[in-house]
């Protein structure tokens, strides 16, 4: 599971970082709204957002993560207890407002509640389905085997559904930051387009791929 964490105060950023890696989350740290921004459509499981903080704030930001995504979980902390704010952030689709200070332990299950009850699996077209919490792929209830590159590009696909995927943001979730080459990204999405449904996975002109789930009409 992978998580985004907007949070302005680096000593408690640092704790809950650490507390959710010793649970197997994988946590990118923003300290700006601004650069969370950009990283937003990286495929995350669940957003954890601080309200005031520099660049863009977090309310704004949940905004925008909700008009990509409605069923990504998203968690406001914040010491802000002002009721107008709170019911802000709820009209604009937060899942929980956790008010600071609040013990880790609170956010470490408000976290894992959330992600266990977020969708687990995805209806693709024919008979296919991939289940995101087992990260496997089946037809007709049949496993079809992925390596773990291929289960990365289907995370991303799945979380991004209907939405355009960079080549940007496949080399960043993909490769983990590591710079790969279009060869290497073309070869890896023709790998799993073999094992999905025709036009399953679209090419978007030269700026990367958009995901179907839904069979066009004729």
């Amino acid at each position: 599971m992978k998580i985004l964490l907007l949070e302005d105060n680096e000593r408690l950023s640092k704790l809950i970082v650490e507390s959710l890696q010793e649970k197997n989350y994988k946590v990118d740290w923003f300290d700006n709204g601004k650069k969370a921004m950009q990283s937003i459509y990286d495929g995350y499981d669940c957003f954890i957002l601080d309200i005031n903080v520099p660049g863009i704030d977090g309310l704004t930001l949940l905004n925008e993560i909700k008009s990509m995504d409605e069923t990504t979980p998203c968690i406001i902390i914040s010491a802000n207890v002002d009721l107008e704010t709170i019911k802000e952030a709820y009209c604009k689709g937060c899942s929980e407002y956790l008010k600071k200070p609040f013990y880790i332990y609170e956010l470490e299950t408000k976290v894992e509640k959330l992600c266990r009850h977020n969708v687990c699996s995805v209806q693709l077209k024919e008979n296919y389905c991939y289940d995101i919490e087992k990260e496997k792929l089946y037809n007709n209830n049949e496993e079809i085997k992925l390596s773990k590159k291929e289960i990365l590009l289907l995370n991303l696909f799945v979380k991004n559904l209907e939405h355009i995927i960079t080549f940007e943001q496949i080399e960043q979730y993909v490769w983990e930051g590591d710079l790969t080459s279009m060869d290497n990204i073309r070869a890896l999405v023709k790998r799993v387009r073999k094992k999905l449904p025709h036009d399953t996975i679209i090419s978007q002109g030269g700026m990367g791929y958009k995901f179907e789930t839904k069979s066009k009409e004729l």
